[in-house]
């Protein structure tokens, strides 16, 4: 519901769209993409996946009619040594994608290629495989990873407004490593302790942060923002990188 209700961290998204410089495309990780293998989307009209159910009328009519770009799918492709990246031509954009680009760049037209999470990989071969991608920072490409630090719907109550304990630890755990530049413990997150366990009961709304941290230059600096913890959902959000 964030993708349409007017609230304080949509706003947030709003207010980082303006200050970003414009990407020439934006490459975008997605916690809803899961395959087996490494699958980048390559079409030229990409459709708006409502990939959810239970919701008003209102999220279904949600339209982000964003171009695709072949020409970065296949770049993306001719960066990686290893593995092959197959490409899905009928791949649209998934809500993880769309509920956060929309705030950002309502225009809709600024290119956006979706790239999967395969799902056989564990922590450690995401952030090898995202360090592959590193000079399209510098081709003025935006990469974008959307998911959650903690995830864990289980424990979901409605009306829920203030953090579960777990939730609240492991969310200011994996900002403290952030905040310090220690990746390396953040990839095998299922060695992080029982909190960590209880945050991520399946990995795929925690890998998209990896893509995100792996292309970290030494002197970028991180910025947080939408710092809250909801019930058993973390809303923070993470900049790398200078933005001005």
């Amino acid at each position: 519901m964030n993708a349409i209700e007017d609230n304080a961290w949509r706003r947030s998204w709003q207010a980082l769209g303006k200050r970003l410089p414009r990407p020439k495309a934006i490459l975008c990780i997605s916690a809803h993409w899961e395959t087996e293998g490494v699958f980048v989307g390559s079409a030229e009209k990409p459709d708006t996946i409502h990939d959810f159910r239970g919701f008003p009328k209102a999220l279904f009519d949600v339209r982000y009619p964003a171009p695709g770009s072949p020409d970065l799918a296949h770049r993306v492709a001719e960066l990686v040594d290893d593995p092959r990246v197959h490409f899905d031509s009928h791949r649209g954009l998934d809500h993880g994608a769309w509920s956060v680009l929309q705030p950002m760049f309502p225009d809709a037209d600024i290119p956006v290629v979706p790239l999967s999470l395969s799902i056989l990989q564990p922590g450690a071969w995401h952030y090898d495989f995202a360090q592959q991608l590193a000079p399209l920072r510098d081709e003025g490409v935006l990469v974008v990873g959307t998911g959650n630090i903690v995830h864990n719907l289980r424990y979901w109550r409605q009306g829920q407004t203030e953090p579960l304990d777990w939730a609240q630890r492991f969310d200011e755990d994996i900002a403290e490593r952030i905040a310090e530049g220690h990746h390396e413990g953040m990839l095998g997150y299922e060695t992080l302790g029982p909190d960590a366990l209880m945050a991520i009961p399946s990995p795929e709304h925690y890998l998209p942060l990896l893509y995100v941290l792996a292309l970290q230059r030494d002197d970028d600096p991180v910025e947080f923002f939408n710092e809250d913890v909801v019930g058993p959902i973390s809303m923070r959000s993470v900049i790398i990188g200078k933005l001005d």
